[in-house]
């Protein structure tokens, strides 16, 4: 069975953010075996306002969390929200990242050129590695529409 995959290092990206229009910087960081795509508002770690049980354990990328697809897919847990999020997980999903934090400086992920290029680019440049776990996969039992 296939390993996870996580980021060999870090990498930053930087833009614009699609709806706010304001600066906007994403760093993704190597995540733990099992631990699945996780995105934290490092905003706000650093001014100690996430509004989150553990800051360590930030907002999880599954479609429990998310809150908005008005405009852009949300992600969001108590207060606190991280928009335009599809874009970056779509490279990391393309590129085999099982296991990523993704710290964003604010509210939006930038949108860059409103592709997932960029990111593939960054992350195909920071590599990947294999982690000694197995991928998990869904398995559909019925029709979904």
């Amino acid at each position: 069975m296939p390993e996870q995959r996580t980021l060999r290092k870090s990498i930053s990206i930087s833009g614009i953010g699609l709806h706010s229009g304001k600066p906007a910087t994403i760093t993704l960081k190597p995540g733990l075996p099992n631990q699945g795509i996780v995105f934290v508002r490092s905003d706000l770690v650093a001014s100690g306002a996430q509004a989150l049980p553990s800051i360590g354990e930030g907002i999880k990328a599954v479609v429990q969390n998310v809150v908005s697809t008005q405009l852009a897919t949300t992600l969001g847990r108590g207060r606190v929200t991280v928009s335009t999020v599809e874009h970056v997980l779509a490279a990391l999903q393309g590129m085999g990242v099982d296991n990523a934090v993704c710290e964003v400086d604010g509210p939006e992920v930038p949108i860059l050129d409103g592709s997932s290029i960029q990111f593939c680019d960054a992350i195909r440049r920071a590599g990947t590695r294999a982690q000694r776990a197995p991928q998990a996969y869904v398995v559909l039992r019925k029709r979904v529409e």
